[in-house]
């Protein structure tokens, strides 16, 4: 919305002002006293008390509007500063790094709930109650002051001609109602919250834009979303078991992530014992190969001499854990021997 503003300075007003004003100083004087120089002294003292009233201070996060006979000519930053004074300048001081805020369908101060403005309909056709905050601040400040003529939200104390007042409400549930209509109430109640919140800062971005309304949005966080009273508690259920569902998950990731290392350390520890047996027996069978290709050797330069010398070996190994008697045919006694692995001689009978 765009308004014609009053303009601020009238030339002849101001004479006419001034004239009656001074006419009844003068008559007052005694004699009339020296009208040149009185009137000289009078306008310089005016316009040296004009002159400071024209020097002014712009905070830090701060800017100044200027003016001049009621047109924007440009802004002050951070610091001391003079301007024309009132009436032919003027100045609006505004913070344009603060981050403001303002809720949709509730009032923290005092607490209370408005559903006319957080009431509305889903893309399933069910109903939810949806409330929000707005962070934002202003990022033109000529655009903020002059480019849109608002009515003012007497609800949060706000007066007319800035943008944050009506037009930013309407715009922000505007903006929050489209979104939520394009949506599913399982989408809006659960799942698609944070969409929900860009799509709607994204879509008032674009409305503040389009206004020339000098704001910019920062954060649209829901505070709150339910569906009818009547259905409260089956959503609630529905809620309940997704968020049942989400923990048996995560503990089954974490069993997964717990096991799942155990599990190939015990494998690369069954391939490494692998590994290491099958280089034993491979060397093992290399040892008996180059052994059994030396007796080859052996045997076809000598093979009786071998084969004799083979035969001794096995036998050695064969009967080393044996215990021998010997038996006399004609007495059928065991005859006494020399146990060689022992030192001592037996007998059957026993003794030595």
């Amino acid at each position: 919305m765009y308004g014609e503003r009053k303009p601020e300075f009238d030339p002849d007003e101001l004479m006419r002002n001034l004239k009656s004003n001074w006419g009844g100083i003068f008559s007052r004087l005694p004699g009339g006293g020296n009208r040149g120089a009185i009137i000289g002294v009078i306008f310089v003292l005016l316009a040296l008390a004009w002159a400071a009233s024209g020097v002014f201070t712009v905070g830090p996060g701060e800017q100044a509007a200027l003016r001049l006979f009621g047109k924007f000519t440009g802004t002050a930053g951070p610091g001391l500063h003079w301007y024309f004074p009132t009436p032919v300048g003027a100045r609006n001081i505004e913070n344009v790094l603060e981050t403001k805020r303002m809720e949709l369908g509730f009032r923290s101060n005092p607490s209370r709930d408005l559903p006319v403005e957080s009431t509305m309909i889903t893309g399933d056709l069910n109903i939810v109650d949806a409330r929000l905050v707005v962070q934002y601040r202003i990022s033109d400040l000529e655009k903020f002051l002059f480019r849109v003529d608002d009515p003012g939200d007497s609800d949060r104390a706000l007066g007319e001609g800035r943008p944050d007042g009506r037009t930013l409400k309407d715009a922000t549930e505007a903006a929050l109602r489209q979104v939520v209509g394009q949506r599913s109430i399982d989408d809006v109640l659960t799942v698609g919250k944070e969409a929900v919140q860009q799509d709607t800062r994204t879509l008032l971005q674009e409305f503040m834009t389009s206004y020339d309304a000098g704001i910019q949005i920062l954060e649209v966080a829901l505070q709150e979303v339910t569906p009818p009273d009547e259905v409260r508690a089956a959503f609630d259920d529905v809620v309940a078991a997704r968020s049942d569902k989400e923990t048996r998950v995560n503990q089954a990731n974490a069993y997964e992530q717990d096991r799942i290392p155990k599990a190939e350390g015990a494998a690369e520890q069954t391939v490494q014992q692998a590994e290491a047996f099958k280089a034993s027996r491979v060397a093992q069978a290399r040892g008996e190969a180059t052994g059994f290709l030396e007796v080859l050797q052996e045997y076809e330069k000598s093979k009786e001499v071998t084969r004799t010398r083979l035969y001794l070996e096995e036998m050695e190994k064969t009967l080393s854990g044996v215990k021998i008697f010997v038996v006399d045919e004609n007495t059928g006694g065991v005859l006494p021997f020399l146990p060689l692995t022992e030192g001592t001689v037996s007998t059957a009978g026993g003794g030595s």
